[in-house]
C-alpha cells in the first residue's frame, strides 16, 4: 500500500475507487428510476476500476499509467454532480484526494496532464443544469486551486526525497569508508606481525652470540632488522592515514608505472624463502608501489607457508590490458571445501589457531582497489594464486614466454 512506484499508486487510487463505489452504491438507492441506469453503469465501473488497481503489473509499466484510473473517478464524480441538477457542494470535496494522490506520486507535469480532465468532469455538468455565468467562474478557479495543491505537495515531497536520497548517499559513502578503514587496520595487525618476528629472531640471535659472530654476518642481521622495522613504520604511515580514504570510501592510491620485476625482487628482500622468479621481458603495471608490495608479499609468505618449495612467480599478459602475476607452489593445494571462504574475511583455509585468515582477504581488497582481483586454481601438484593489475602499456608484452629462472638468495632472518 505505501511505498513508492506505479505499483502502491495504483493500489491507492483503488481505495479512492472503492469510495466512488461505496457513494455511488448509496446514490443509485435515491435517483430516480430513469437514473439508475447510469449509476448502475458508473457503480460496475468503479468496482472494475478498483479492482484493475490491485493488478500486481503496475509496477512494470510506466510511472504514469495509474493515471489512467483518474478517469472512472472523474466520470462518478461529474455524475454525481449532474444528478445534484448542477449542484457542486456534495461533489466538489472528492476532488482533493484526486490532486493530493497526484502530489503524492507524480510531478507538477502529471497534475497538469489531468487538470484538464477534470475541468470537464467539474464544469460539463454544471453547463448541462444550466447554471449560471457565476458558478462557471467559480468552477474555472477551483480547478488551479486544485493543480496549486497537488503542486506544493509535489514540491515538498520532492525536496524530501532529494534529502532522503542525500542521507541515503552520505550513509553509503560512510559505510564504505569505515569498511575500509576496518580493512586497513586489519592489514595493519596482520601484516606487522612477520615483520616483528623477524626483528625479534634478529635481536636474539644477536643477544646470544654477539661475541661469536663475525661483523659481516652481524652487519647482516642489524640491517634484515632494519628493513623490517621500516616496513612496520611505512605500513603504519599509510595504512592508518585518514587521508587515504576518499570522500567516496573508496582507497586513494599512489597509482604510477610500476616495473613489475623490480617490485617483484623488491618484495622478495622482505623473505628468507628461496623464491624463482620467471620472466623474460620486464613488464610495468599501474599501481601503489606500496600496496604493490604488499599483494606480493602476502601472496608469496601464503606459498610458503602453506606449500611447498619450490615457489615460482610467474607473469603473463591477458586480454583486455591486464597482466597476471602467478604464484605457485608444490604442495598439496587448498581443501576443496574450504576454497569457498578462501578470500573471506577470517576464513583462512588453514585450521591452526595462529592463521588469523586476513591475508588473501587483504591482498583481494587491494587488487580490486586497482581495478584488478585475485583468483585461486588449483596446480598439479599444489596451487596457483594470480594476481591481474592493470598494465601500464596499452599492449603490454607477453612476460610469460622464455623462462629466466632466478632462486632468490636469503634476505632476512625470518620470513613474512
Amino acid at each position: 500500500m505505501f511505498g513508492e512506484g506505479p505499483g502502491c499508486a495504483a493500489r491507492q487510487m483503488a481505495l479512492l475507487l472503492i469510495l466512488c463505489t461505496a457513494l455511488t452504491a448509496v446514490k443509485l438507492l435515491s435517483v430516480p428510476p430513469g437514473q439508475r441506469p447510469l449509476f448502475a453503469g458508473l457503480l460496475t465501473l468503479a468496482l472494475v476500476a478498483a479492482v484493475a488497481g490491485w493488478w500486481p503489473g503496475w509496477q512494470r509499466l510506466h510511472l504514469w499509467a495509474p493515471l489512467a484510473l483518474c478517469l472512472p473517478v472523474l466520470a462518478v464524480l461529474s455524475a454525481f454532480i449532474w444528478a445534484a441538477g448542477g449542484i457542486a457542494a456534495g461533489a466538489a470535496p472528492f476532488f482533493v484526494p484526486v490532486f493530493v494522490w497526484l502530489g503524492i506520486h507524480f510531478s507538477v507535469a502529471a497534475a497538469l496532464a489531468v487538470a484538464p480532465a477534470a475541468a470537464l468532469a467539474y464544469v460539463i455538468p454544471l453547463i448541462a443544469a444550466g447554471r449560471g455565468p457565476a458558478v462557471l467562474i467559480g468552477a474555472v478557479l477551483f480547478i488551479p486551486m486544485l493543480v496549486g495543491v497537488s503542486t506544493m505537495i509535489a514540491r515538498q515531497l520532492g525536496h524530501h526525497r532529494r534529502a532522503l536520497t542525500s542521507l541515503r548517499r552520505a550513509r553509503d559513502e560512510i559505510s564504505r569508508t569505515e569498511r575500509w578503514r576496518a580493512a586497513l587496520t586489519s592489514t595493519l595487525a596482520h601484516d606487522v606481525r612477520s615483520p616483528l618476528t623477524a626483528v625479534q629472531f634478529a635481536l636474539e640471535t644477536l643477544h646470544d652470540d654477539i661475541e661469536d659472530l663475525p661483523p659481516a654476518q652481524r652487519r647482516g642481521i642489524i640491517e634484515a632488522a632494519l628493513r623490517q622495522t621500516g616496513r612496520i613504520r611505512h605500513l603504519a604511515a599509510d595504512l592508518l592515514d585518514t587521508e587515504r580514504i576518499d570522500t567516496e570510501g573508496r582507497l586513494r592510491l599512489d597509482v604510477r608505472r610500476v616495473p613489475l620485476r623490480g617490485a617483484i625482487d623488491e618484495a622478495l628482500t622482505y623473505l628468507n624463502d628461496p623464491v624463482s622468479v620467471e620472466m623474460d621481458t620486464d613488464v610495468k603495471v599501474r599501481a601503489d608501489p606500496a600496496r604493490l608490495q604488499q599483494i606480493l608479499i602476502n601472496l608469496v609468505t601464503n606459498a610458503v607457508r602453506h606449500g611447498e618449495p619450490p615457489i615460482v612467480v610467474s607473469t603473463a599478459a591477458v586480454p583486455g590490458g591486464m597482466v597476471a602475476v602467478h604464484v605457485r607452489d608444490h604442495g598439496h593445494g587448498v581443501p576443496e571445501d574450504r576454497r569457498g571462504i578462501l578470500f573471506s574475511r577470517f576464513g583462512s583455509a588453514d585450521p591452526a589457531p595462529q592463521s588469523v585468515g586476513l591475508g588473501l582477504w587483504i591482498t583481494r581488497e587491494l587488487a580490486r582497489a586497482h581495478g584488478g582481483d585475485v583468483t585461486y586454481a588449483p596446480a598439479d601438484p599444489g596451487a596457483r594464486f594470480t594476481v591481474l593489475l592493470p598494465a601500464a602499456d596499452p599492449a603490454p608484452p607477453d612476460a610469460s614466454s622464455p623462462r629466466d629462472r632466478r632462486a632468490e638468495p636469503a634476505g632476512s632472518p625470518a620470513r613474512s
